[in-house]
């Protein structure tokens, strides 16, 4: 008699099934669409996911075949990168298309209780959310909101039509009376959350769905899965007891939940038949802060809260059917910050943006449907304190309170032999474009207060 199927076995093989029924079709062109209906957008944010952490990245103990498909039936960039390397910078980032330092939102803010007063994204900013909601869009944020916690910064202030998430930076997943200082919202009401955390920002995602899928709808689904604390549902974790390394195994069925919660997610366009007019991004807000949460970032060099490639190259997929080939591998440098311009473009939104707020991030469609070529961006920049770095094609200058240091990145993905004398003028020329880029920039608006307190340290 056949044995039963471990659960990881189980869902590789589901995982391989779904992902060839969900081929799509050939592209469409330009003009085609659901009776010329505007695309939805989903945009799914995973937290301190490694770079390495994904089956389609390499990954083997632990299965990922939702994340996959997302690629599989789309986009992979090999050379995706997030705007900071931790996680508050990244959204703000994220929300409004420009390099955050512009409006000098570089750091976390810390645990609310210590957060400087100023803390939260700029009312002078302009978010994803508020253009969309002006273009006909109902908008929703389920999950992570981390960017600011006065009443004025709430998400239904910044564009959000309804919010069901935590204005914090971490959360714990389970219990009743957990989270009491940084409570479970269903817009600004606290809530008592009884489901895995993780199950429940999956079941508020398809829910948000379903009440809008006569569309269109911008949904930003920003887990907090993989983040601390390391806490998980024996549902998932009875899948990974052969794992002897219990923060890896921890880690594994905290990523297996998020796995299936995209899986909801995805099948739910695919059931409301909404998946090929829906655009899919999904990313990690920074790399893994290997080994603090078992997460890994493959051959890269560096962690979360550094400007070396495992704290800033995350995964990165995008799903477009009909406009993005599937299988696509993309292999030259985007951004994080091109997620706002590429949602805006497939949205039909020309909006007047002010010189003084162009967006730093651009369309990424054409580049890989082909109708674009060159590189997307000349040169990308990071700046969080005395760390920063540029990289400008193959080369990075990484700068530290301590070092400059000159890396090639085709040749050495790892970041572990210093060219900065070898070559001088590469050198030379990527500390002007830092110079230049920075004095564009503002100085930091606050910095992160550090108060330690055993309850919270966890969950800043």
């Amino acid at each position: 008699m056949s044995q039963p199927l471990d659960r990881r076995t189980f869902l590789h093989v589901v995982g391989a099934g779904a992902a060839a029924m969900a081929l799509p079709p050939p592209l469409l062109s330009a003009s085609q669409g659901s009776a010329g209906r505007k695309p939805n957008i989903l945009v799914i944010v995973a937290d301190d996911l490694g770079y390495g952490d994904l089956g389609v990245q390499g990954c083997r103990d632990v299965p990922t075949p939702n994340i996959d498909a997302i690629a599989k039936n789309g986009a992979r960039f090999t050379n995706g990168y997030v705007s900071c390397p931790v996680c508050s910078p990244t959204r703000a980032g994220l929300m409004t298309g420009r390099y955050q330092q512009r409006f000098g939102h570089e750091f976390n803010p810390g645990p609310q209780e210590a957060a400087d007063s100023s803390f939260g994204l700029p009312l002078t900013e302009v978010t994803l959310a508020d253009r969309l909601k002006a273009a006909g869009y109902a908008t929703g944020l389920v999950g992570k909101w981390h960017l600011g916690f006065k009443p004025e910064f709430h998400p239904q202030k910044r564009g959000f039509d309804e919010f069901f998430g935590f204005l914090g930076g971490a959360h714990p997943y389970f219990g009743r009376k957990a989270g009491r200082r940084n409570p479970i919202l269903r817009g600004t009401k606290p809530v008592i959350e009884e489901a895995y955390l993780t199950d429940a920002f999956a079941r508020e995602g398809v829910a948000f769905i379903d009440r809008h899928k006569g569309g269109p709808f911008l949904l930003m689904l920003t887990f907090n899965a993989i983040h601390t604390p390391q806490q998980a549902s024996p549902k998932y974790l009875d899948g990974f007891r052969d794992i002897k390394d219990p923060i890896r195994q921890r880690m594994a069925a905290m990523l297996s939940a998020l796995d299936e919660g995209v899986g909801a997610v995805m099948k739910k366009l695919r059931e409301s038949a909404l998946e090929h007019d829906t655009l899919v991004f999904f990313i990690s807000d920074n790399g893994g802060p290997t080994p603090s949460n078992g997460s890994r970032n493959g051959e890269l060099s560096g962690y979360k809260a550094q400007v070396r490639e495992g704290g800033i190259r995350v995964p990165f997929l995008l799903q477009w059917v009909g406009h993005v080939p599937p299988g696509s591998v993309y292999d030259l440098p985007v951004i994080s910050l091109d997620i706002h311009p590429t949602c805006l473009a497939a949205a039909g939104v020309n909006a007047s943006i002010p010189a003084e707020k162009a967006l730093d991030g651009v369309n990424l469609v054409p580049f890989v449907n082909g109708s674009r070529s060159g590189a997307p961006h000349d040169a990308l920049f990071w700046r969080m304190g005395p760390q920063a770095a540029v990289r400008a094609g193959r080369h990075k200058l990484v700068r530290t309170q301590k070092s400059e240091q000159l890396f090639d990145l085709d040749a050495d993905v790892g970041e572990k032999m210093d060219l900065a004398k070898q070559k001088p003028e590469v050198l030379k020329d990527l500390k002007a474009r830092l110079a230049a880029w920075e004095a564009q920039m503002k100085a930091p608006a606050w910095t992160r207060r550090q108060r330690r307190r055993r309850r919270t340290q966890h969950y800043t």
